[in-house]
């Protein structure tokens, strides 16, 4: 009895979809006919469908599992990997950082499939829009993308563009490492050349191209430990690395960050022409031990996924990550918003685990680097902040795969 239940609820399912083929078919204007059945169109439906056989569920909820599956591409094969994060050419011996992926709990995280990506995108604009570890990213998905189609450069540093001719579709690069505005002229006791951030306004490069964006991802925080003042209504109110003790200071690195992420996502979300989705990626946790990145902090020796048990206390991470949620909930909340939408990229959780995913001492081609601890158990130089490409970050373009299809296809 249920078998012949189940075959006819299969035979309705088949029944109501063929009267809404002939529906459209016969709806659908006679010049736009073969875009309604265009074979590319259903070609990304159908890996849709293919790869959403369960409800959705929380992505960035679940564990690092084994995959031997290889990359999506080498360093060999995508002209455009960042030497420091060559890792394989700068002479990485290990390869085990790539035989993980990230496996949800309650569903599945689909593949990557590159030719799906542009149909999907086709005709729109994606920009990366955040410092060092945003061009991380952005170079990411250009090699994935690469294996199928060659793009052309266009663009300068401030604002780096590939475009895929035969999609019309365009990636870009913003350099925008605090998201609010810098000078460098004096302003009251802060001399002049010193890096000042504005933090009440937003990055006026965000402003000029955002217009033309379809989709932003959005990060920051790494650059906040340099030199710099804070201005806030024209005045100095605090900096970082340096400080005039005859005056009180109000803000330091972390509560200007917070001041500064409030500024981006309002400017964002309240403009009155602004109707893209914006995604912002949250904070991607670093890994020294024993220091900071210019204090003898290292990841050396990493070579697979932290368990539980490992996981470090960073209390940095945590905070710059709190106040991005922060920042992140005020705009959804935001009075007077404008229809753009708002979505969550949130890798930080998931990233704490993956200390092997960094470049650590392999972050340049010198055969004569240095590698090992010195006699005293000094560790060499390192970055233990950017990822090795390919390795752990193409995950990000995963999950920023998956969110695009629930937000063009769903």
């Amino acid at each position: 009895m249920q078998t012949c239940n189940g075959l006819h609820g299969v035979w309705v399912v088949c029944f109501f979809l063929s009267i809404m083929c002939l529906f459209l078919l016969c709806n659908c204007p006679t010049q736009l006919r073969d875009s309604c059945f265009h074979p590319k169109l259903l070609y990304v439906n159908c890996f849709f469908l293919k790869s959403h056989k369960k409800e959705t569920c929380d992505l960035f909820t679940g564990a690092w599992v084994e995959d031997n599956s290889p990359p999506l591409y080498t360093n060999e094969n995508c002209p455009i990997v960042t030497q420091t994060q060559n890792c394989p050419g700068n002479g990485r011996p290990d390869s085990n950082y790539l035989n993980w992926r990230w496996q949800p709990q309650g569903c599945d995280l689909p593949a990557f499939d590159a030719k799906a990506f542009l149909e999907l995108m086709r005709g729109k604009t994606l920009a990366f829009v955040g410092d060092s570890v945003a061009r991380n990213q952005y170079e990411s998905l250009l090699c994935m993308l690469w294996q199928v189609y060659t793009p052309e450069s266009k663009g300068s540093r401030k604002m780096q563009r590939w475009i895929f001719r035969d999609y019309s579709f365009t990636v870009i690069r913003v350099w925008s490492s605090w998201l609010v505005n810098v000078s460098h002229e004096a302003i009251d006791f802060a001399p002049e050349n010193l890096t000042k951030l504005h933090l009440e306004d937003i990055d006026q490069n965000i402003i000029e191209y955002m217009l033309t964006f379809d989709v932003m991802v959005v990060s920051s925080g790494h650059w906040w430990p340099k030199t710099t003042a804070y201005i806030l209504n024209g005045s100095v109110v605090g900096g970082q690395g340096w400080w005039d003790n005859a005056h009180k200071k109000q803000y330091d690195a972390i509560s200007g960050y917070a001041v500064a992420m409030k500024t981006a996502m309002k400017a964002i979300v309240t403009h009155p022409n602004y109707k893209g989705i914006t995604i912002l990626r949250t904070y991607s946790p670093d890994h020294y031990e024993g220091g900071a990145w210019n204090t003898g902090g290292s990841c050396t020796g990493k070579t697979q996924p932290l368990t539980p048990e490992q996981l470090p206390q960073n209390n940095y991470t945590n905070i710059m990550y709190e106040h991005q949620m922060t920042a992140y909930r005020e705009a959804e909340r935001m009075p007077g918003r404008n229809p753009s939408k708002l979505r969550l990229l949130d890798i930080t959780r998931v990233f704490e685990y993956r200390a092997d995913g960094h470049p650590g001492p392999y972050r340049n081609n010198d055969p004569n680097k240095i590698v090992a601890r010195g006699p005293n158990g000094e560790p060499p130089p390192q970055d233990c902040l950017h990822w090795c490409m390919p390795g752990p970050i193409d995950t990000w373009n995963y999950f920023l795969f998956e969110m695009l299809q629930q937000e063009f296809l769903n």
